[in-house]
This record gives C-alpha cells, sequence and structure tokens, in this order.
C-alpha cells in the first residue's frame, strides 16, 4: 500500500533503503525513534550526496505513510531534513555528435532501435520495457507512442518518419500483444526486456562509441530535452513529450545549458 502507483524503479530503490534501514535499526517500525533515523543519516555520511537524499527520502516516505494510516502515533521523519545536493544536470549531457555515434554505431538492429527510441521519444526505461506493438499507431508517413509513465499518466509521442521505420524492421510477425523490445530476439512474442538489459545495452553503445562517461538511458532522455530545446523547440511541448507535470522540471535543462549570462557583459576582452 505504501507504494502503491510508484513507478518499478521508485519501489525498488525505496524498498533497498528502507530494508537497509532496518538492518541497521534493528528494531519494529512503531519504536523508530527521532534519534534513530539521525544515527542512520549520520552512517551515509560516505554516500554520495544524492544516494543519502534518496535513502532519507524513502524512509521518510514510510513513515509520513505509516503516521498517515495510524500504525505510528507520531511521524518522527519530520524532524529529519533531506540534505540538500548539487544538481549534476550539465555533468550528463552528452553532445548531438556523442548520441549520433552511440546509436549509429551500434551492430544489432533491435538495440539500435532501442536507442533511437529512448533518444527520439525521450522515454523512461520502465516505458521502454513495458512497450507492445498495439502501443504504436501509424500517423501519416511516420507513427506515434502511447506509454503509460510515472504517477499513472499517458502521454502520446509522435516520431520522426526515420525512427519509425527503423521500429517497423524490428517487428517481423509479432502481434499487437507482443513486446516491441523482447527478452529474446528469437522469440518476438516473449517476455520483454528487462530494465537491467536496456542498462547494458547503453553503456555497451557509449563505450563502442568512445565516450569516457557512465552513460545510462536517463542521458539519453536528458539529451533529447536539452537538443530540442537548444533547437527552439517551446518549453512546454518538451514538458508534455517528457511528461513532466511541473514545468520547472522542465526548465532545469534551460538552466544546465545557458545560451547567455551577465558574465557576457562585463569589460574583459
Amino acid at each position: 500500500m505504501w507504494l502503491h502507483n510508484r513507478s518499478p524503479h521508485t519501489r525498488r530503490v525505496y524498498l533497498r533503503y528502507v530494508k537497509r534501514f532496518f538492518t541497521w535499526c534493528a528494531k519494529p517500525l512503531h519504536t523508530v525513534t527521532l534519534a534513530d533515523l539521525q544515527g542512520w543519516q549520520d552512517t551515509l555520511v560516505n554516500s554520495s550526496p544524492n544516494s543519502q537524499r534518496l535513502a532519507i527520502t524513502a524512509v521518510k516516505s514510510l513513515l509520513s505513510f505509516t503516521y498517515s494510516i495510524g500504525i505510528t502515533t507520531v511521524n518522527v521523519g519530520m524532524g529529519v531534513r533531506t540534505p540538500p545536493f548539487k544538481d549534476t544536470l550539465n555533468e550528463k549531457y552528452l553532445t548531438e555528435m556523442e548520441v549520433a555515434t552511440l546509436i549509429g554505431m551500434e551492430p544489432n538492429l533491435r538495440n539500435q532501435a532501442l536507442l533511437l527510441l529512448l533518444y527520439a521519444g525521450g522515454f523512461r526505461v520502465s516505458e521502454i520495457c513495458t512497450l507492445t506493438w498495439k502501443d504504436l499507431n501509424t500517423r501519416d508517413d511516420a507513427g506515434q507512442v502511447t506509454v503509460f509513465g510515472k504517477g499513472g499518466r499517458t502521454r502520446t509521442v509522435l516520431l520522426p518518419a526515420n525512427v519509425w521505420e527503423k521500429l517497423n524492421q524490428i517487428r517481423g510477425k509479432a502481434d499487437d500483444n507482443a513486446p516491441v523490445f523482447s527478452s529474446r530476439q528469437k522469440d518476438i512474442n516473449g517476455k520483454g526486456l528487462d530494465p537491467s538489459w536496456v542498462y547494458r545495452i547503453v553503456q555497451k553503445a557509449a563505450k563502442r562509441a568512445g565516450i569516457k562517461k557512465k552513460v545510462s538511458p536517463h542521458w539519453l532522455r536528458h539529451a533529447h530535452a536539452s537538443h530540442s530545446l537548444e533547437r527552439g523547440a517551446p518549453l512546454h511541448l518538451v514538458q508534455e513529450t517528457l511528461g513532466h507535470t511541473n514545468v520547472a522540471t522542465t526548465s532545469k535543462y534551460l538552466h544546465a545549458r545557458p545560451n547567455t549570462s551577465s558574465s557576457l557583459y562585463l569589460p574583459l576582452s
């Protein structure tokens, strides 16, 4: 009940940190104190700022939920502040050339289509892995993809003709209910690709392209946002395509790659 309607990725991450907390705490939920939570937070000091934030957010989420349904009488999580962290979005930037090389050097047709769709649609891994062929529909000489995304929201994304053509090349005789990206390429009507394999495919493609950074599938989503905004796409359109609830989330990409700065107006030249 606590993680109802959360994405599979969020459930995995939150459960992992909550299990770690209770392994360290070694006491029942209803006896957890503020001192316990603060003590565990101190043990995270050597973790990355983002990991610290996720760990505390996960446990605070559980404590808030149990308080709201009456399992606990006090929400001790209210006494712990989520640590601030540096926005590292600019460190996860791929150039247009890097993306083109990453996709173009992929020798496997299915994997190339997957990389292309991650970038062209700006999709999350969870959305890609649950796609079936009935989610894809023809639009004139191209097509569209409908995904059931984060927070239980459905959105439809138009695709360019060359991306649509690449997807049609991998379908073969798969039926409408078959996954677009099957775990076994020879079994087109089998199970969908596991998220861990998507990570491996992207990381191998990045290494093949000579990209030294530790690239994840989400970097292609970042690249979609950055490149489309840099090419003049309206902010609200990028927001709708990516499925961001708040336009402020989308606007972070503008701040990560600003086109101007007041420093350029100083008498330094």
